[in-house]
């Protein structure tokens, strides 16, 4: 199986670095799904892993959020579906906030009010309607160790550091599973997290962000045969 991974960031990153798969990004390699190129480089490969994302999560600019999280998603989907490529769409468990708690994959999410997550929903809906071979993955990562001096207690969710979700990823990518997955760890608060790592102080979270980001993990722990 022949994979690339687009975007060299954090997830990106680690994810190649895991796997030594190949990677394509928009700043060392001028990715633009818009030129030929950069449509034969995609279609040489079996599956396309797409961590491009505009993670500015609170960031007011629509036309950013706009442009990277949906409408390159959708010239993605129309390489991919063209060449019989997979494509494995990175999400976020934000499109979750202000769902009920412990959310799987049947419930009906609801955006966090930013357009950060309201761009990430509308990409997911994207993928499930045209994508011929898709795997949508909802997470979060943070970097190892936690960088900050405090960590809110009051913000619940499967979350965890990037090397432990990138390997989730890789595993549902080696095992060929499809359709949409929520990728995390046991819940626990970001405060919780944070002390695996550092002396932190908690802290509470802003009124603009959400506190409750629980998600189902059920269905991957199923496909990954974990207890």
């Amino acid at each position: 199986m022949k994979v690339l991974v687009l975007g060299d960031g954090l997830l990106g990153g680690e994810i190649s670095k895991q796997t030594n798969w190949d990677v394509l990004s928009r700043n060392q390699s001028g990715l633009d799904v818009n030129i030929a190129s950069t449509y034969f480089a995609l279609t040489d490969y079996d599956v396309v892993v797409n961590c491009i994302a505009n993670t500015d999560t609170y960031s007011i600019n629509k036309e950013s959020h706009w442009n990277v999280n949906y409408k390159f998603v959708d010239n993605i989907i129309d390489i991919c579906n063209q060449s019989k490529t997979k494509l494995v769409q990175i999400s976020s468990d934000y499109v979750y906030a202000g769902s009920v708690d412990n959310a799987s994959e049947v419930d009906v999410p609801v955006h966090c009010n930013n357009w950060y997550g309201y761009t990430n929903l509308l990409s997911d809906g994207l993928v499930q309607l045209r994508a011929k071979d898709y795997l949508v993955c909802r997470c979060t990562h943070k970097p190892y160790p936690f960088p900050y001096d405090a960590a809110w207690d009051d913000q619940i969710g499967n979350f965890d550091y990037v090397d432990k979700i990138s390997s989730l990823i890789i595993d549902l990518i080696k095992t060929g599973a499809s359709g949409l997955y929520n990728v995390g760890t046991e819940t626990k608060s970001m405060f919780e997290l944070a002390k695996e790592t550092r002396d932190v102080t908690a802290s509470k979270t802003p009124e603009h962000v959400p506190k409750n980001q629980s998600m189902s993990i059920v269905k991957m722990k199923k496909t990954l045969n974990e207890t």
